[in-house]
């Protein structure tokens, strides 16, 4: 009996790793927006926000 009979737990992981459709994957923006409780500097950072998405834009 050889050395690596009992090590073949290495590649045993792979099978139990959980593939998630892409359908159920999140692009991370999860903010909820109310323009009735947003203060100035909420404002101003959707203007700047709504700014810098445009120049994104204009570069491609």
């Amino acid at each position: 009996m050889g050395r690596a009979h009992k090590q073949k737990a290495r590649d045993k992981n792979k099978a139990k790793l959980p593939q998630v459709p892409k359908n159920l994957k999140s692009d991370g923006i999860d903010v909820e927006y109310s323009s009735e409780l947003a203060d100035q500097a909420d404002l101003e950072a959707q203007e700047r926000s709504n700014t810098a998405k445009q120049r994104a834009k204009t570069k491609r």
